[in-house]
This record gives structure tokens, C-alpha cells and sequence, in this order.
């Protein structure tokens, strides 16, 4: 596989430097490499895996030396898109290797400082980037852009990546994937952008993968946000609005607000008396009531998960009944 691929690569070099702009040549060029993959795989005991594996890594190594023949400076183009040809076979093919996927997430974020081309189709849908940013998404649709997104949040979680990012002049903090800032949306975090949306669907994809709720280049915390959205509407209060609120309150304690020295309570009454009175903010989280039990619980034993990057996936590993692990993988209330 590795020899057929570097033959291929070789004549690829003689391509114009915008070859891979277009989606559809990255499409064909992925259809090429799928079909030398079930050729070699066949000729090697049907074993798709190791062949995928060996031409992903190949197409990284291609990336790798040319950038190290530039003065390890990214000569993009079709040198960098020759990086999400790699990352449509790794989602196609289901590649399980953790090393390898870790190696093409670097190597993206090392160029881009953003893994974009990965989360805005899946949040806006697949033509949205191609107006925010100027390029189009290798996925299908939205679904399949957010099936990717899922398939890669979840190898970086298991993988414990994080990546530096610059809040401001100065200052760069480690990110993991699902929390990184998307620059194109004001520095957003995907939860806080889920939010603004009203996507609960969204939303509760990525708490359940350990998204934080209060995220430190967002302006204040996703809760106070949408407190403040839901006010807005008059006692008529949007389902979507709704359910985003209902999903933040499973992994989350109490509201908290900033620039402020009030006690929780006291703040709830002055500016949300309304959601308290008509039940969509419950006294347990508003300050007048402690927490449930089961739900500190809960928080508790995802807060360890997540410090060992073990959400979701190891969640159905604990020795609990299948209705309390459905409940701290926070899909049930």
C-alpha cells in the first residue's frame, strides 16, 4: 500500500499548488485511495485497518516533509489539504489508532491553530463555511459533518489531547478539542455557540463529552447567557431555549455569575423571578434549595471521568444499573 501511495504522490507533485482547493478533487482523490485500500486490503487477508492506517500515515509523512523542506513553515495549499484527504479516511474507515489520529490532529492544529474545517459544517451546516471562511466541507451534509465531529472528538478524548491556544497578546492556554475557540465565531466555544443557537441537540453532544459550561474566552457562562435569553420572551418561553437550559442544569450545581457579590438567591430574585415562578428554573440550582443528592452524585463522578479523559465512553464501564449510567451520562434527568 505504502509503495502504490508514494508512486501516487510523486506524480501529484507535479500538480498545480491549488490542485486540492476544490472539493470535488479532494473527493476523487479520496475515491482513488479508497479503492487502492480494498485492493491492497484484500491482497493482505482482508485486513482494511492496518491498510488504512499504513496510507494515513503516509499522507501525514508526505505533509511532514514538506513542510520540513520549506523551513518547517506550511506551504498550505495542496501540501496542508493533502491533511483532510487523511482525515475523510480516517472518519470513512473507522481507523481505531489512537497514535496516528493524534499525529494528523497535530499536524492540522500545528498549521491552522483550529480545527474549523472539522466543526463549523457540523454547528452551521456544509455550506456555511464556504461563506464564512472560503472553503467547502469534505463531508456529505451536516449530519455526516457532526458524525465526524463526534468520531474526532472522541479519539482526542481518548487520545488526552490538548492544544495551545492565545486568548490574548501573551497569554496561551491548553485547550482540549472540545473546548477549543473557534476563532471565525469571535472566539466562541461550541457549547456557548450550541446556546446561542438554541441547539440542544447539539448541545448535549458535547456536555456529554465534557464540554466546561463556563469557558474562559466566552463573555460569561453559558447559564447566565441563556437565564438572560429566556427573559427576553415574556413568560413564552422557546422549547429550544428551554431544553439548552434543562441540559446545562445536568451537569452543573448552581448558576454563577460574574462581577457580582451577591449570594446566588438574591440574585435569582432580582433578575430571574419570573423563570423561578414559572418552574423553568428550579429552586435546587437558584440557591434556595440545596442540590439533589443523586445529582451532586452525578457530578461528582463525571467530574472524575473527566479528569481522567474518560467522558463518555467509559461512563458504561462503571458497575452501576444500566438506568444510572443513563442518568450521569446526563440523557435521562
Amino acid at each position: 500500500m505504502e509503495h502504490f501511495l508514494d508512486c501516487y504522490l510523486d506524480n501529484f507533485k507535479e500538480a498545480p499548488r491549488n490542485s486540492l482547493y476544490d472539493r470535488r478533487t479532494r473527493k476523487a482523490m479520496v475515491e482513488y485511495i479508497n479503492t487502492l485500500i480494498e485492493g491492497c486490503s484484500a491482497a493482505d487477508d482482508g485486513d482494511t485497518e492496518i491498510t488504512c492506517q499504513t496510507a494515513v500515515r503516509t499522507l501525514v509523512r508526505y505533509h511532514q516533509r514538506a513542510k520540513a523542506s520549506n523551513g518547517n513553515v506550511c506551504m498550505m495549499g495542496k501540501y496542508h489539504n493533502i491533511l483532510y484527504i487523511a482525515v475523510r479516511l480516517c472518519y470513512l474507515w473507522g481507523v481505531k489508532n489512537l497514535d496516528i489520529i493524534s499525529e494528523l490532529l497535530r499536524d492540522i492544529y500545528s498549521c491552522e491553530y483550529t480545527f474549523e474545517r472539522i466543526i463549523i459544517g457540523a454547528i452551521f451546516g456544509t455550506r456555511a463555511p464556504h461563506y464564512i471562511a472560503g472553503w467547502k466541507s469534505d463531508f456529505d451534509d451536516k449530519e455526516d459533518n457532526f458524525r465526524g465531529l463526534i468520531y474526532f472528538l472522541d479519539k482526542a478524548n481518548k487520545a488526552k489531547l490538548e492544544f495551545p491556544f492565545e486568548l490574548k497578546k501573551n497569554e496561551t492556554k491548553l485547550f482540549r478539542f472540545i473546548d477549543l475557540p473557534i476563532e471565525s465565531c469571535g472566539k466562541t466555544s461550541m457549547v456557548k455557540l450550541s446556546v446561542q443557537l438554541g441547539l440542544p441537540d447539539k448541545l448535549l453532544f458535547f456536555t456529554r463529552f465534557g464540554a466546561l459550561t463556563s469557558h474562559e474566552a466566552d463573555d460569561g457562562d453559558s447559564l447566565e447567557f441563556i437565564l438572560n435569553r429566556l427573559m427576553e420572551f415574556n413568560h413564552s418561553y422557546p422549547y429550544n431555549l428551554v431544553a439548552c437550559l434543562q441540559i446545562l442544569l445536568r451537569v452543573t450545581t448552581k448558576v454563577t455569575f460574574k462581577n457580582t457579590d451577591k449570594i446566588l438567591k438574591d440574585v435569582m430574585m432580582d433578575q430571574y423571578e419570573s423563570l423561578i415562578e414559572d418552574g423553568i428554573m428550579p429552586l435546587s440550582r437558584s440557591g434556595f434549595l440545596p442540590p439533589e443528592l443523586k445529582h451532586l452524585c452525578r457530578c461528582k463522578i463525571r467530574e472524575c471521568l473527566w479528569n481522567n479523559y474518560n467522558l463518555p465512553h467509559r461512563i458504561h464501564d462503571l458497575p452501576l444499573p444500566d438506568p444510572l449510567r443513563k442518568y450521569i451520562d446526563i440523557l435521562v434527568d
